[in-house]
């Protein structure tokens, strides 16, 4: 016989995303946190400690400017927290009180605090929630590794259970739509093309069956199918490229170029960012747009990330809460949950009681 349920009135969320510095001074530790992460440098940890540190040292200085650019810093904590606060609206209802906290992968707030922050509010159960829709090992199952080790070395025993991705999600998928008519609201648009714009990543991850370009397929094709009649013709790409390694594509500037010296509208989509950063206020924002208008674009258009929007709350309410009516309590908890179409083979058992 199973467990009978626990009572739920205390519900604890953790949202995971990778960060940014916060101030320029805060770029080059940044950078080297990023890239002594083994999910993300994948070779012995003497080595990738100096490989991080040199790219740190050397990126350092240009990285600096692109934060220059876009005011001094990263604006992901402050979208985060606005999220964190809707998310917790959305659930605290019929006796349950949510608390959301924020464990950011390479600057502050950082996943000890999150913890630290669970073990005082002392939930009943605890969802984590990355704010990757796209499951890939160098994002969504990097944070939740940290998490589970941080969680076990501090002493947090509550009981919990995680989302791996939800790269269709109904709310994140509305939102999605809502903004891109937004944007092209009354525009004359000519033989107009959507590149949906993913961050990349390289292509010896994905031979090793990493599913992130199989889901970021299945967010752009969701969109396209919801957004109806007059979606433009549209094709997935990819941006950030970073290092001599082979990367995943079509590049996304390799393609504005193209559609640019045609003479086209170019509609770009941020497709697996979920708030804005240097990925978009910068790379989209300044230089690709640059490079879309020098090649003769007749249009430019950016549509921005979902942010607070209310059908993307709305939507990891849903997930939150199909998690809990799932086998997440109790003596059922510790398991990962993805959507009914996804396999993410999250590799941890999150059980930490």
């Amino acid at each position: 016989m199973a467990a009978a349920r626990k009572p739920l009135k205390k519900l604890g969320i953790v949202l995971f995303n990778l960060g940014g510095p916060d101030n320029l001074d805060a770029v080059e530790p940044f950078l080297r946190n990023l890239f002594s992460d083994p999910a993300i440098i994948r070779v012995p940890g003497f080595l990738r400690h100096f490989i991080a540190r040199t790219i740190a040292r050397r990126r350092g200085p240009y990285a600096r400017t692109i934060y220059e650019s876009i005011g001094g810093g990263s604006p992901i904590v402050p979208q985060t927290q606005a999220q964190a606060r809707a998310l917790e609206a959305a659930l605290s209802t019929g006796g349950v009180t949510a608390k959301a906290v924020i464990a950011m992968r390479y600057w502050h707030p950082m996943t000890e605090g999150a913890v630290t922050a669970m073990q005082q509010f002392a939930p009943d159960h605890i969802v984590l929630l990355p704010l990757y829709p796209q499951y890939s090992t160098t994002t969504t199952q990097s944070s939740l590794d940290a998490f589970v080790k941080i969680a076990a070395r501090l002493g947090l025993r509550t009981d919990t259970s995680g989302i791996g991705c939800y790269p269709a999600n109904s709310g994140f998928i509305e939102a999605n739509v809502d903004l891109m008519k937004r944007a092209l609201e009354g525009k004359a648009l000519t033989r107009p093309i959507v590149l949906f714009s993913a961050h990349g990543l390289p292509e010896k991850i994905v031979r090793k069956g990493d599913p992130y370009p199989r889901q970021v397929e299945a967010t752009a094709k969701a969109i396209a199918e919801a957004y109806g009649g007059g979606m433009p013709e549209w094709k997935v790409t990819y941006q950030s490229r970073v290092g001599p390694l082979k990367w995943i594509g079509p590049d996304t500037d390799k393609e504005i170029e193209a559609a640019a010296k045609a003479g086209r509208s170019i509609i770009v989509v941020p497709l697996s960012f979920v708030s804005e950063h240097s990925e978009t206020l910068y790379e989209l924002d300044q230089v690709y747009r640059d490079l879309a208008l020098e090649r003769g674009a007749a249009d430019y258009i950016r549509v921005r990330t979902v942010e607070t929007h209310p059908a993307f709350i709305a939507g990891l309410a849903s997930l939150v809460r199909e998690r809990m009516d799932a086998d997440g309590m109790g003596a059922e908890g510790g398991k990962i949950f993805c959507g009914p179409q996804e396999s993410c083979a999250c590799r941890m058992a999150l059980r930490s009681s």
